[in-house]
């Protein structure tokens, strides 16, 4: 039977659906049988070009959930287990991590690895079915398969999809800790993700600058104890709140932008007290340049700014696990506002890009 995916045939153009042929399994391969795939900001930036060396036509979706219907075997799951078909899964959309160069072996950062590829992303439609916004996704030798935790469910899953991993890293570079304040910029699924993540992480109090509304409700549900619409506030008001009426003159502890706006990153500076930590997760695609005067925002403050590029395993997995073990803590599934049919795509792809939704879910074989 023809395998019908979602396509992005250049920039800027409409997303068409293309029909494929079913693939035949090379040994250690699978195919997936895709549940959920989510609309993340990276597929927008695809759409309109701005990811450098994008291979067109592709098919988007790069965090996906479904149930393995044909194996090749032996086949494994990442950490050795065997899988035999008909297992609900996910897997890191980053492969062929080589393992074998000097980022990988002596800086320990395999989101620098130069072989890097990624599905939905690096990978064209000419190099098979490698994308979720499709029926089916071919699974090659050697990518990293993990079996949903027990107890948690596709919709979840799906609803942590990119933003939970890429919060966790977020998080993590931050080493935000008991009784930290921490603000979060911006209110989209990463900064949503960030503040659940940073009060299981012990935060004392969580701030969170977005907008619209709607967005920070979802936000007050992941935990936020403060939230700060930027629809209604200038950016002195809104350092001025954090610094005299929240951190009693000092600022935010650690601050994670999470924007994607190049603007929000000096804002972001001047709301993290001295010698605080302020990470930049939210700048994935050239936005362009900002103004900061490195005296009296960086040295003279003896900030530490960190940045995190991409996700590996670790964080995968690990946010998983905290998922699962947390998973009646906050209102998870609350960030996905809707869910989109394989044919209603470029409708996805619009209520994303102009803020309609927190996030859009594609279901490429219908709505369970």
């Amino acid at each position: 039977m023809p395998v019908r995916a979602a396509v992005i045939p250049a920039p800027n153009a409409p997303v068409q659906i293309r029909e494929y042929t079913t693939p035949e399994l090379e040994p250690g391969a699978a195919l997936m049988r895709t549940t959920y795939s989510e609309v993340c900001g990276t597929d927008v930036h695809l759409l309109h070009g701005q990811l450098p060396g994008a291979p067109y036509p592709l098919i988007p979706g790069h965090i996906n959930v479904g149930w393995l219907e044909q194996v090749r075997g032996p086949i494994r799951d990442a950490f050795g287990e065997p899988l035999e078909g008909g297992e609900t899964v996910t897997f890191l959309d980053v492969h062929e991590t080589c393992n074998n160069c000097w980022y990988c072996l002596v800086a320990k950062a395999t989101t620098r690895c130069p072989h890097r590829r990624v599905y939905g992303i690096t990978y064209g439609a000419e190099d098979g079915l490698l994308g979720g916004w499709s029926e089916l996704v071919y699974l090659k030798p050697g990518v990293k398969i993990l079996q949903i935790p027990e107890g948690l469910t596709p919709e979840a899953v799906i609803a942590g999809g990119c933003a939970l991993p890429t919060a966790f890293h977020a998080v993590e570079r931050g080493q935000v800790g008991l009784g930290d304040h921490v603000v979060v910029q911006g209110s989209g699924p990463v900064g949503l993700m960030a503040c659940a993540l940073s009060r299981l992480a012990g935060a004392q109090h969580v701030t969170v600058i977005g907008a619209p509304e709607s967005r920070l409700d979802v936000a007050r549900r992941l935990g936020a104890d403060e939230t700060i619409n930027i629809e209604h506030t200038s950016e002195q008001e809104r350092v001025d709140t954090v610094r005299d009426f929240l951190t009693n003159g000092r600022g935010a502890d650690v601050t994670i932008e999470a924007t994607g706006n190049p603007l929000a990153v000096p804002e972001g500076m001047r709301l993290t007290r001295d010698a605080g930590v302020y990470v930049v997760v939210g700048q994935y695609t050239d936005a362009g340049p900002v103004e900061f005067n490195p005296h009296h925002d960086l040295n003279r403050r003896h900030l530490d700014v960190r940045a995190t590029w991409g996700i590996d395993l670790s964080h995968q997995y690990t946010s998983l696990q905290v998922l699962a073990r947390f998973r009646d803590a906050f209102e998870w599934e609350a960030v996905i506002s809707g869910y989109y049919m394989l044919d209603q795509a470029n409708e996805a792809l619009a209520d994303v890009e102009a803020g309609r939704v927190v996030k859009a879910v594609i279901c490429p074989n219908g709505r369970p």
